[in-house]
Order: structure tokens, then C-alpha cells, then sequence
């Protein structure tokens, strides 16, 4: 979950490289550094902290080199720290490498290292891959075996990182061969893109595009070579190969703030657009489009078990999911959280359909489900929002949410996207099992389409939300409750709290809390509940008599033109009237911005929450 970015040509290096990371800082902004070569000269300049302040530093240096490497860091192994910040050198200092991912056998790699003289100077599993290509290059020095010098450093790479267990993209450059990045990946992604001032690697796309817009996404064990000329690929035995051209098609503009105070509430006003694009083209003459799937009605209408994997947002954006396979489709349906889906052993058929949701599309423990079940016979489809990621690559199918990049750590937009595809993937179930007509779809799917005006709506005011806010951000805790959709809209809105409030927030399902959560209610204390118009309304409002009748101050989400609710709820939040099944798509806005300007009055950093990262590459 750490960026990487690289460039060499024409233009001096360093400009590039802290602009590129300044794109990349969601993935991490624990620590950062560049390493710029000049001639023979490696120069490495690394910073505890964000990379403005790196920037700052560079600013000291004479950094006129025109090939370099860089990297913010999202820290693992070793507390953040200068010493423990990338780039990580050679004893020699005339290797320098960044990475992105974890070393799953660095500490008996270090031991073996260590007992044949290296020095380390840091904490981190990284350090371990310079030493690893430092021998490597000694090795093909002294050998007749020896690729051609030209390639040297590309070979050394490739070596070293059959030594590797674990996730890495890597980007190394060495003073031995001036002006020349090596980089290779194994489950991380690295892409490749040259332009006419030269060539440019990142760990995401937003960091080259300014540049150009076709790449190469590197497949695992494929290796690189960049230098002034352009660039060389390799696969995993060293043979030149020729991959395929990528073309990016999303504006640079989803970088930029664009006049908005913080990327989160740029991105959560981008939400009615999302619905709208990810819609576009799925009902065609009347019948709805999703070729991607690649599964034909008579094996859709096989499927006899769907199992939603991911983790976090995603997980929620799934247990939404559930409600509407089951209710539609009449397919058992089940919600598993990736870390432990692979760690157990589920019961997987031919039959089974696996739907791994993933917003930037190389969540580590969803990538790992993925590949299980794949090994267990199970059709696996993805919706991601990167395109080419490794969740798209390793899909049999995949929907793409048309977010575009979404820059704040906290999921909104995506968010939005993962509902709207899953409600595309619960009716073409329901179609092809038989338990929904075409005019029952095209209804639904007209009043999915009118959602994105209702999301318009809610934005225009936001004044009830603002109030609402102010009442709870001195709280110390909070309470989210729903009942049926209800109670997955609960789970997003209390991870949107805890994730850039740091206000402690629980989700339950409200009849529950008569079951140990209405202990923690006394005089104040805020209870979010989530109250639209559905079949379990009144259970709700029951609940929140109960949590008012101890001092509870309710703050309800409610369907426009509720009057009766006020009765039960210190502040309303009205929202348009849609159906029940795709009310998490309207409900989930004004948590969102609930969210938000509580973090606001607490004074919390909205697009970069502390301890927190876009992407978790690493479990």
C-alpha cells in the first residue's frame, strides 16, 4: 500500500518524482524519499512525514540528476521513522531500491545476510532486496554465465527475487548503470508508460498519466529495464517479450481538488455521476448488458451458492449485496470478510459464484480468496474500480464501477459504484433463475437510474446534516442502528465515523440492542439510526423509544414527508423515497457527509486519516 514512482530521461528527475508522490500519497504518508542519480552519483534524500515535507528537504540538495526513484511509505515492518523510509541502499550505496508490499522471509534472509558481512541500517523488510541485488551483481560480475552487461542490472533483479517470499512491486536503480531503472512485481501492480522526455513507473496509474496515458501493467515475474532509450520488457527467465498497451481513459482532473476544501467531499458530490456512468450501457432495446460476466443464462441459472468476499467498505457494499440476491434471486447467499474466507474451508462447487469486490482492485486478502477459490473450482467475478488491476486480471468477469480515481481514503464514491453493480448482478441472477420478469427489471433498473437525481437532491442542502453534526462532535462514542437494509447502511456509517472522526463508533442491528449495546446509553449520548420508510419501519421506531427513553439523543435518516418520526428523534434527516432494496444508495449520502463534518470540527485530516492507507496490499 506504499507509492512508487520512477522516471528517467530528458528532464531532471527530482521534480518529477515529488510531484508523482504527491499523487500517490493516499496509499501512505508515513515517511518518504527519492534517490536521484546523477552520472555515476546516487544522491537518497528521505523524510519522516508527509512529502511536502520531504519536498522542503529535497529543496536543500542539489538533485540535478535526470533518472531517479521515490516512494511514500505506508509503514509494516519498523515504526516510521527517516531510517526506516525508502529508498533502502547497498552496502556499497550505489544501489537503491523502493517497494511496495510485504517480505514475508526477510528476517531469515537478514540472518543469512547479516552472517556474510552486510550491514543493515534499518527495520524494514525492504533492505533486504538492495543486499539481495548487491550479490547478485558481485555474482554475474565474476561469472562467464552473465547476461549482457547491458542488462546487468535487470538480471541482478531477477535473481534476487527468486529469493523473495511475498508481495512486491519493485523499482531499483544503481549507480553501476547510469540512467537505467530495473522494476519487477509479484502481486503488486507496476505500470510502465513512455512518453516523448522519457520513461515513467508508478504503482498506480494517476502518477504517469500527466505524462501518458497508454501503459503496460506488468504481470507477475515479468521484469523492466527503463532508460533513455525506452524501455525492455523480460519475463520471469529473462527472455524479451512484448506486452500489451494499455490506453487510460479517465481525466487528470480527478487528482486536483477543483476549488472543493478536501478530495472526500469532492468525491461524494461525484457520487450522482458514478450512478449514471455505471449504469450506462447495462439496458440496452430493453434487456440488460453485463457481457463482462462471461457466463452464459443456462450456467447463470446453475449458480446454487454466491459468496461475496472483501474487506472493509467493500464487505459492506456485500452484505447490502446479500439482501438483494437472496430476495431476488432466491440464492443463498454469503458475506465473507477475505482475511478469513482463506483461512477457512468453504464450501465451494462448480456452482459456486464468487464476487470479489475491491475498490482499488489489489486488497492482498481478497487477491488471496480470489486464487482459492479459483483452486477450488468456483467462477469468480470481480468489481473494482481500477482498470487492469490484479482483481480485474485474475476475474473470469469483472464490472468496472466508472469511479474513476478516488484520491480519499475514506470510500465514497466507489462505495456508491460497488451497490449500483451489485444490484446489477442481483437482477441478472433473479433473470436467469426465473424469479423476476424483463418488465420487473426494467422497472427496477429505471428506479435505480433515478436514484443519481435523489443523491443531486440531497446535496443541495445540507443544513440538517451540518446541525446534526455539531450536536454530535464532542461525543465520545456513538451508536448506528438499523433493521434489515437498514442494518448494513448502519455498519458503512459507523466505519466512516471511526475511520476520520477517531470518534468510537458500533453498528448493530437495532433489535439487538436490548441485548447488551442499550448499555452503553446514558444522558446525550448519540444513537444514528437509520429509519426510512420499509417493511421493518416500525421495529425501528420501537428501538428508538427505547434508546430515548435513557437519555439517548437520536439522530434519524427518514423518508421525506415522516412527520411521525420527529416524535421519536431529536434531529431528522430527510431523504428521498425510494425502494427499500436500493435505499442504501440514498441513506449512505448523508452518513457520509454526517461523517465528515463531524471529522471537520474536530479539526481530523478528512482525506488522510492517521494510521490508514487507500489500498492494503499486505495482511
Amino acid at each position: 500500500m506504499c507509492g512508487i514512482v520512477g522516471y528517467t530521461g530528458s528532464r531532471p528527475a527530482a521534480p518529477i518524482l515529488l510531484d508523482g508522490l504527491a499523487k500517490l500519497e493516499y496509499r501512505g504518508y508515513d515517511s518518504a524519499g527519492i534517490a536521484v542519480m546523477e552520472g555515476e552519483t546516487l544522491q537518497v534524500v528521505r523524510r519522516r512525514g508527509k512529502v511536502a515535507e520531504l519536498a522542503h528537504t529535497a529543496g536543500h540538495f542539489d538533485l540535478a540528476g535526470t533518472c531517479g526513484i521515490g516512494h511514500t511509505r505506508w509503514a509494516t515492518h519498523g515504526r516510521p521513522s527517516e531510517a526506516n523510509a525508502h529508498p533502502h541502499t547497498s552496502c556499497a550505496g550505489d544501489i537503491a531500491v523502493v517497494h511496495n508490499g510485504i517480505i514475508e522471509n526477510f528476517a531469515d534472509l537478514r540472518e543469512e545476510l547479516e552472517g556474510r558481512g552486510h550491514v543493515f541500517r534499518s527495520e524494514t523488510d525492504t533492505e533486504v532486496v538492495a543486499h539481495l541485488v548487491e550479490e547478485a551483481y558481485e555474482g554475474l560480475a565474476k561469472t562467464s554465465s552473465a547476461k549482457s552487461e547491458a542488462n546487468g542490472l535487470v538480471e541482478a533483479v531477477r535473481i534476487a527475487s527468486m529469493r523473495l517470499v511475498g508481495s512486491f512491486g519493485l523499482a531499483i536503480a544503481s549507480s553501476r548503470e547510469p540512467g537505467v531503472i530495473a522494476v519487477t512485481r509479484r502481486d503488486m501492480p507496476i505500470i510502465v508508460g513512455a512518453a516523448d522526455d522519457g520513461v515513467y513507473v508508478a504503482s498506480d496509474a494517476i502518477a504517469v498519466i500527466g505524462a501518458t496515458r497508454d501503459v503496460v501493467f506488468l504481470e507477475d515475474g515479468q521484469l523492466a529495464r527503463l532508460s533513455v532509450e525506452g524501455v525492455e520488457y523480460f519475463d520471469d527467465h529473462g527472455r524479451r517479450i512484448l506486452p500489451e498497451v494499455v490506453h487510460i481513459s479517465w481525466d487528470m482532473d480527478v487528482a486536483e481538488k477543483g476549488g472543493w476544501p478536501d478530495f472526500m467531499l469532492k468525491e461524494i458530490h461525484e457520487q450522482p455521476r458514478v450512478i449514471r456512468d455505471t449504469l450506462a450501457g447495462r439496458l440496452v432495446g430493453g434487456h440488460r448488458e453485463i457481457d463482462e460476466l462471461d457466463m452464459t443464462s443456462e450456467e447463470l441459472n446453475l449458480v446454487d451458492r454466491v459468496y461475496v468476499i472483501a474487506c472493509g467498505t467493500s464487505y459492506h457494499a456485500g452484505l447490502i449485496a446479500k439482501e438483494m440476491i437472496e430476495c431476488w434471486a432466491r440464492i443463498p447467499c454469503e458475506v465473507e470478510v477475505a482475511s478469513e474466507f482463506r483461512y477457512r474451508n468453504p464450501i465451494i462447487t462448480p456452482t459456486t459464484l464468487v464476487v470479489a469486490v475491491s475498490q482499488s482492485g489489489e486488497t492482498a486478502d481478497t487477491l488471496a480468496a480470489i486464487r482459492d477459490a479459483r483452486i477450488k473450482g468456483a467462477r469468480v467475478f470481480g468489481i473494482t474500480n481500477v482498470l487492469g488491476s490484479p482483481v480485474a486480471r485474475e476475474s473470469d468477469g469483472v464490472i468496472y464501477t466508472k469511479a474513476n480515481k478516488e484520491i480519499a481514503v475514506a470510500s465514497t464514491k466507489s462505495f456508491l459504484g460497488q451497490v449500483v453493480s451489485l444490484t446489477l448482478l442481483a437482477l441478472l441472477l433473479a433473470q436467469a433463475k426465473g424469479k423476476m420478469r424483463m418488465n420487473q427489471i426494467r422497472l427496477i433498473f429505471r428506479e435505480l437510474a433515478d436514484t443519481a437525481e435523489q443523491v443531486e437532491r440531497i446535496l443541495t442542502d445540507a443544513s440538517s446534516i451540518e446541525e446534526a453534526a455539531r450536536a454530535c462532535a464532542n461525543a465520545t462514542s456513538a451508536l448506528f442502528v438499523g433493521r434489515g437494509m437498514g442494518a448494513a447502511i448502519a455498519r458503512e456509517g459507523a466505519l466512516k465515523l471511526k475511520e476520520i472522526s477517531y470518534l468510537h463508533a458500533e453498528a448493530y442491528p437495532a433489535g439487538e440492542m436490548k441485548h447488551g449495546p442499550i448499555a452503553l446509553i446514558d444522558e446525550g449520548f448519540p444513537v444514528i439510526a437509520i429509519a426510512t420508510e420499509s417493511p421493518v419501519y416500525d421495529k425501528v421506531t420501537s428501538n428508538l423509544q427505547e434508546s430515548k427513553a435513557r437519555g439517548a439523543m437520536v439522530i434519524a435518516i427518514a423518508t421525506e414527508g415522516d412527520e411521525a418520526i420527529r416524535e421519536h428523534a431529536d434531529h431528522v434527516i430527510y431523504i428521498p423515497k425510494v425502494r427499500d432494496t436500493l435505499s442504501p444508495i440514498t441513506a449512505s449520502v448523508p452518513l457520509q457527509l454526517l461523517a465528515r463534518s463531524i471529522a471537520v470540527m474536530r479539526g481530523c485530516d478528512v482525506d488522510q486519516p492517521r494510521n490508514l492507507a487507500k489500498s492494503v496490499t499486505v495482511e
